[in-house]
């Protein structure tokens, strides 16, 4: 038999009372309310503007855009000058390159609305002309924007050099004359000459400070010498060897001019059997009086044939690249000519061991603390020994497996062990070169 319904319960097909349901409703309805309530607290369209720009910096420009849409405090965000004083333009064609490239109304936008706020510019380009004159394009728009960098990076060649030099020039002299405070330019590839240098230099003298142009084949040396005649600020200079004069050494070690920190020389042979001219002993002894703390980077891409001049007198450098098969003989001068020597990277010699010359390089470069081996051969016993001699110095040891080889003291199982010892850490070969 049925018990009776009390006055207050109705009927329910699923068994529940109308009290049950409601004190359930009441609890939802508190749990939402308290939702809202953390919702309002959070509030992200009141986010404080500096809180918001400083969320819009870690958004890459994609993302940033998308975000620009959400409401229109946002958007204003997206347009902040803050935001655009870096940008690198990104110019690829799709049919010859995988990278992303900047979206043409992008572009436009940033021109219109932004390009007085542009400070640190770089464009990267593929290696075809049209991105060449794409970027051709947009940096003779820059009429209103204050450089402080600018950097033109070709993935590959030949890119800005597949252009009119007369095109180039007239682009980069927009910016040159337009900046007045330009401090790091980077324009290694490029057609740029010895005029639009002087340019570089009436507007920019006081301000400039690093500047990487290597193969540039329409610039002298006496371009270059203007550069550093006028430029007294000037603490990074890259170039090729064609453009090292001893007139240029003694301009950087004028007292007018700042101690130079940085000096990186590419030699490169274009042909086979090309000939280099020679530096002054004299030259790099007033460079080093002048800026005794300065790094000489010299990166060699010669044929064996080719080191006659170098390596004869006393050199400054202090980090040393080859990347082409190097001789004994020269490696061997290399450790009677370098006392400053901090990094040697060899890539390849030929099938002759080179301990004796490591054990020179070790007894005479006191400073070297990195060193790299590819395609080369040392026996355990010299490796350990030079390694025993340069102790705990060095801080990057980057030796294929194939370079060392055994002998009647150490085999390849043990010499870890040995070489750990002296250098207080862990060390084994490595299985492809790190450098």
């Amino acid at each position: 038999m049925k018990r009776g319904l009390e006055p207050n319960e109705q009927q329910d097909g699923g068994g529940t009372s109308t009290g049950a349901k409601k004190k359930s409703l009441k609890k939802s309805q508190k749990e939402r309310a308290d939702i809202d309530s953390d919702e309002e607290g959070v509030c992200w369209e009141c986010l404080p503007q500096e809180i918001l720009l400083h969320i819009f910096q870690y958004l890459p420009l994609l993302d940033r855009a998308f975000a620009s849409q959400v409401c229109r405090r946002w958007n204003q965000a997206f347009h902040m000058p803050e935001l655009w004083r870096c940008f690198e333009f990104e110019l690829n064609q799709p049919a010859s390159s995988y990278l992303k490239a900047t979206h043409p109304d992008l572009i436009k936008q940033i021109i219109k609305r932004h390009s007085n706020h542009l400070q640190y510019v770089s464009f990267k380009v593929d290696s075809s002309r049209e991105s060449a004159e794409a970027a051709c394009d947009i940096l003779s728009q820059l009429v209103n924007c204050s450089l402080k960098t600018l950097g033109l990076i070709s993935t590959a060649r030949p890119s800005f050099m597949e252009l009119p030099k007369s095109h180039f020039i007239s682009a980069l002299t927009v910016v040159f004359v337009n900046s007045k405070s330009l401090s790091s330019l980077k324009i290694d590839d490029t057609p740029v000459d010895d005029p639009s240098l002087k340019v570089l230099v009436a507007n920019n003298s006081d301000t400039l400070k690093l500047l990487k142009m290597s193969s540039c084949p329409h610039v002298s040396p006496a371009g270059i010498l203007c550069v550093a005649d006028q430029c007294h600020g000037l603490r990074e200079l890259a170039l090729n060897y064609h453009l090292l004069s001893d007139e240029l050494l003694i301009a950087l070690s004028s007292e007018k001019h700042v101690h130079l920190e940085h000096l990186r020389i590419d030699v490169v042979s274009e042909n086979p059997g090309q000939q280099f001219h020679t530096i002054k002993k004299s030259s790099w002894d007033a460079m080093v009086r002048h800026s005794p703390k300065f790094n000489l980077v010299m990166y060699f891409f010669l044929y064996e044939d080719e080191f006659g001049p170098f390596f004869r007198d006393e050199l400054p450098v202090t980090h040393l690249y080859f990347g082409r098969s190097v001789s004994k003989d020269v490696l061997g001068r290399v450790g009677l000519t370098c006392p400053r020597l901090v990094e040697l990277v060899v890539c390849a010699n030929g099938l002759r061991p080179l301990d004796e010359e490591l054990i020179r390089i070790a007894q005479r470069c006191t400073q070297l603390s990195a060193i790299g081996l590819g395609e080369c051969e040392v026996s355990c016993s010299a490796f350990v020994e030079f390694v025993k001699m340069c102790g705990d110095r060095l801080t990057q040891l980057s030796i294929m497996e194939e370079v060392l080889v055994p002998d009647h003291r150490y085999g390849l199982d043990d010499i870890h062990w040995e070489v750990s010892k002296h250098l207080g850490r862990v060390w084994f070969p490595d299985m492809m070169p790190t450098w």
